[in-house]
């Protein structure tokens, strides 16, 4: 078993610093879909709550199921459109979706047990993901009854490139964006723009618009564009049991496929996580752990429930035993620089936390 700390208060200090970013007249909401990153909807959707937030995005319909104690006062915005099959939850729960295609509009349009439809609208700009396209939006402003019965309540699109400052489809996204938006303003009063998620609250504040949408960068991760120091609180300690240690003879090797063969006499430490837990398996023969800060290396595979570290730098009498932990995540390796070495992102390490941790908020 490991220990999974989440640090309620660090996620309200981050959502405070995004606030104070923003752009004067621009709501900061907060994105907290796939269970807020893997931390658990309900525990960070409170605490956002009490810090003066009120909208905040899922992705799936049913991932409102953790939200149901959030007051009436809020509002969930389902980000990947309407999907007929939970048209229950919508008259239950009061969703309001981000409508991408004309198919969505129509199905919207059809569900007969809601009287009042309010919607986002989507527009493809340039990602060639979810959202109308050049077509499908020329058709809505040529017969406004296509949205006949809809409440629209705002124009949203989605950065794709955000996190790299150098990428010209940032501005082109954002040129293409603005071109859109008169055209519905014209036809339709009081619209909410959104195009910001956290790279791009960041990047620059004309990009803010009316509300932004943060999801990463309020769990902890480096949100800036440009390789600067992380501004926001660390969200996230993980650390991970030893089951045993045991000294390797020179020669031998641990793990399967024997991927590694120690030189010398070695001790090292039996971690009672693996794969299953969100511990990549590219992390094999390549990524550590830390002992009152003292690195100590993966040696073998990463297997499904077990990893085998190297503690030949822990003076002897110091050295971990059965029971105790090792740091994963925290103070000496956050979520991102373990990603890098796992050869992915900070989200898919956040996401990939499975329940078999013991979890501990903080607040």
């Amino acid at each position: 078993m490991g220990l999974l700390t989440i640090d309620l208060k660090a996620v309200r200090e981050n959502y405070r610093t995004l606030k104070a970013l923003a752009d004067k007249g621009c709501e900061v909401g907060a994105v907290v879909k796939a269970e807020s990153y893997g931390l658990g909807a309900a525990k960070v959707s409170d605490a956002l709550y009490k810090e003066g937030c009120r909208t905040f995005f899922i992705a799936k319909a049913h991932e409102i199921e953790s939200l149901t104690d959030l007051p009436a006062d809020t509002r969930v915005i389902v980000l990947n459109g309407y999907d007929p099959d939970y048209a229950s939850l919508y008259a239950t729960h009061q969703m309001i979706p981000t409508l991408g295609s004309l198919y969505e509009v129509e199905a919207y349009q059809s569900h007969q047990d809601l009287k009042h439809k309010p919607c986002f609208l989507k527009f493809c700009t340039e990602m060639n993901r979810a959202g109308l396209d050049k077509d499908e939006r020329e058709a809505i402003l040529a017969d406004p009854s296509v949205l006949e019965g809809l409440d629209l309540k705002g124009l949203m699109a989605h950065f794709a490139c955000a996190d790299e400052p150098e990428h010209p489809m940032t501005e082109e996204q954002y040129e293409t964006y603005s071109a859109i938006v008169p055209a519905f303003e014209e036809q339709y009063d009081g619209l909410e723009r959104s195009l910001s998620n956290s790279f791009g609250m960041f990047r620059d504040d004309k990009y803010h618009f009316d509300l932004a949408r943060p999801g990463m960068s309020l769990y902890g991760l480096n949100p800036t564009p440009y390789k600067k120091d992380n501004p926001m609180k660390p969200v996230v300690d993980l650390k991970l049991s030893v089951i045993r240690t045991r000294l390797i003879p020179k020669g031998e090797f641990t793990g399967y496929g024997a991927t590694y063969r120690f030189e010398k006499d070695t001790p090292v430490a039996l971690l009672s996580s693996g794969y299953a837990d969100g511990i990549y398996r590219t992390l094999s023969n390549k990524g550590k752990v830390f002992w009152n800060g003292i690195v100590c290396p993966i040696r073998g595979r990463v297997s499904m429930d077990m990893i085998v570290v190297d503690l030949s730098d822990v003076p002897e009498a110091d050295r971990p035993q059965a029971g105790q932990m090792m740091e994963l995540i925290g103070p000496h390796q956050d979520a991102d620089a373990l990603a890098d070495v796992a050869g992915t992102i900070g989200y898919e390490i956040l996401t990939s936390l499975g329940d078999r941790y013991k979890r501990i908020y903080l607040d």
